[in-house]
């Protein structure tokens, strides 16, 4: 859809906005603890944990479900663990609300803490709905890749892939299909973005069951009709360990020593 067809909508667009916003139901954050180490053993395996840094928005964050055990970060680092066979220490920071440009801000500003050696990336929708240019949110992704380097170490960042805004049950038509298409487009750039960046990773969303209409089954999408729901958690943090052990697979785990700092 060109820009000329969404300025035409533009005023519909805006009091289905408005009317979202004032009538969506409010899901809170996850419960439960940000930090943790998943797999913890004995000996050399329980000495050397890969470091995980989950940034992100409110699904980072676990909304749709009641507690960190079942979001996302703590049952990533949970599977990557089993198929590492390595302890892995993870850490959350993420916002309801958050864009790309949050996660940079935040990153470069809050008091330092021990480094980490991979971040996974979840950011877009907040920026699909806001409409944020292509380039602009590019651009914010590629200084959120070079803080986390400079700052705490990472050597390998994956880019979560955004979820299919045009089938969210939250939102109206039209405005769920021009979320919908500027979701495809930032996406489609995000990939083409880190083709070829060997610390760098695009990992696709698990394939969504079919439902009538279009629309996303129950359990995979929240009470709210926006955020994942537990199956769509549960799948999602297996796709992504499915994805990082296959390069971490053979590869060291850091040393401690002149890690430098980052995020509490």
């Amino acid at each position: 859809m060109s820009w000329l067809a969404t300025a035409a909508l533009a005023p519909l667009l805006w009091w289905q906005g408005r009317r979202v916003r004032r009538v969506a139901m409010r899901l809170p954050e996850a419960q439960g603890g940000r930090e943790g180490i998943a797999g913890a053993g004995t000996g050399a395996a329980a000495a050397a944990p890969w470091r995980l840094l989950v940034v992100g928005d409110s699904s980072a964050a676990g909304v749709g479900v009641d507690h960190q055990a079942v979001a996302l970060a703590a049952p990533l680092a949970e599977a990557l663990s089993h198929r590492l066979h390595r302890p892995v220490h993870w850490r959350l920071q993420a916002r309801s609300g958050h864009r790309a440009h949050d996660l940079l801000a935040t990153l470069r500003t809050v008091s330092p803490a021990p480094a980490a050696d991979l971040m996974l990336v979840v950011a877009g929708v907040n920026d699909a709905s806001a409409l944020t240019p292509t380039r602009t949110w590019l651009a914010a992704l590629q200084a959120l890749h070079d803080t986390a380097r400079d700052r705490c170490g990472v050597r390998q960042v994956w880019h979560s892939a955004l979820p299919p805004m045009g089938r969210f049950p939250l939102l109206p038509q039209p405005l769920r299909w021009v979320m919908g298409r500027h979701a495809a487009r930032l996406d489609a750039a995000l990939q083409a973005h880190v083709r070829g960046h060997a610390a760098r990773r695009y990992v696709p969303l698990p394939a969504v069951p079919a439902a009538s209409a279009g629309d996303v089954p129950a359990g995979w999408v929240a009470a709210d009709g926006f955020h994942p729901g537990p199956l769509a958690y549960r799948a999602w943090a297996l796709s992504l360990a499915e994805a990082m052990a296959a390069e971490l697979g053979t590869a060291p785990v850091p040393s401690d020593a002149a890690a430098p700092h980052c995020m509490q």
